[in-house]
């Protein structure tokens, strides 16, 4: 289906999911993002799915290729196309499943539709078509030093590689992640990227965004601010940055301002900003602000 078509047929369906893509290269901080938005929306309304399950080889078998799982040719990207229209409207779908932890494909799962549909992975935005199936389109952009870092422990605590092997990989992936992952920066709606200092959020003009000037204007809180200037690509941008020392009652006054911008009732979820025992405020108000395009675009409330 073209992708013109398939935004129209989306447009008509009255009943059709709110989806959301979280793209990004490995370890950039998409499962936990995802993770924070469906423990706060409710495993009743949303669901979520990678779609770096649709890898075409095992391991094993990668290990004879001239390619990474980074490549489209490493994936099945056509299925990827075909089961995300499905979703988008409002279909159930035979997904299949990689195993990251022993890097086997096993046995497929079964997704059904849900009002909330949040998607992330290597690369859902890779296509028009793809791209097609989002009302809401985020790309993850750490800083390489951090993702770096953030690779190497994840990889050699889950999934029993070495740190050699780790920035050997990490190595031998970089020219395939400027060609396929990188420019999928450019057609996000919202660019997140996570550092030590903090979190650093490009918010496009393609959707309507909270009033950030308007909230800390109103909140008068520090280690928050939002000014206007150009991406990459030279197009004007809301730059909004979250320091990392940002005090929780700051947190919690930017929070509560967003939450009212949304018209929503009842108390902020809890769930936002865990990393481990304890919360990051960069990491919640990020999820909060995902979680307000999702729920806008729904005109509902998260499931007490």
């Amino acid at each position: 289906m073209p992708d013109k078509l398939m935004r129209i047929r989306r447009a008509d369906e009255a009943m059709r999911p709110i989806m959301i893509a979280i793209a990004g290269d490995s370890a950039a901080g998409k499962t936990t993002l995802t993770r924070g938005l469906v423990a706060a929306l409710g495993r009743e309304r949303s669901v979520s799915l990678c779609v770096d399950d649709y890898h075409r080889y095992d391991r094993t078998e990668r290990r004879s290729l001239p390619f990474t799982p980074l490549h489209p040719l490493c994936n099945h990207v056509q299925i990827m196309e075909q089961h995300l229209q499905l979703l988008a409207l409002g279909q159930p779908i035979l997904k299949p499943v990689y195993d990251h932890r022993n890097g086997e494909l096993t046995r497929p799962e079964l997704i059904e539709p849900h009002p909330l549909v949040i998607v992330e992975g290597l690369l859902p935005l890779y296509t028009r078509l793809l791209r097609a199936c989002f009302d809401v389109t985020v790309f993850l952009a750490p800083p390489e030093s951090v993702r770096r870092d953030w690779k190497i422990a994840r990889d050699t605590a889950k999934r029993g590689y070495t740190p050699q092997q780790v920035l050997a990989e990490l190595r031998r992936r970089e020219t395939e992640a400027e060609q396929f992952i990188r420019p999928q920066r450019r057609v996000a709606d919202i660019v997140i990227a996570f550092g030590l200092t903090g979190a650093s959020v490009l918010l496009r003009p393609t959707i309507r965004h909270p009033n950030f000037v308007g909230i800390l204007a109103d909140t008068g809180v520090r280690g928050v601010a939002v000014s206007l200037t150009r991406d990459p690509e030279g197009i004007p941008v809301d730059a909004l940055r979250i320091d990392r020392d940002l005090r929780p009652s700051d947190g919690d006054a930017v929070a509560k301002a967003i939450w009212d911008e949304l018209g929503a009732p009842g108390t902020l979820p809890e769930c936002l900003g865990l990393l481990d025992d304890r919360r990051d405020e960069p990491l919640r108000l990020v999820q909060l602000l995902l979680l307000f395009h999702l729920l806008s675009k729904m005109g509902a409330t998260p499931a007490a």
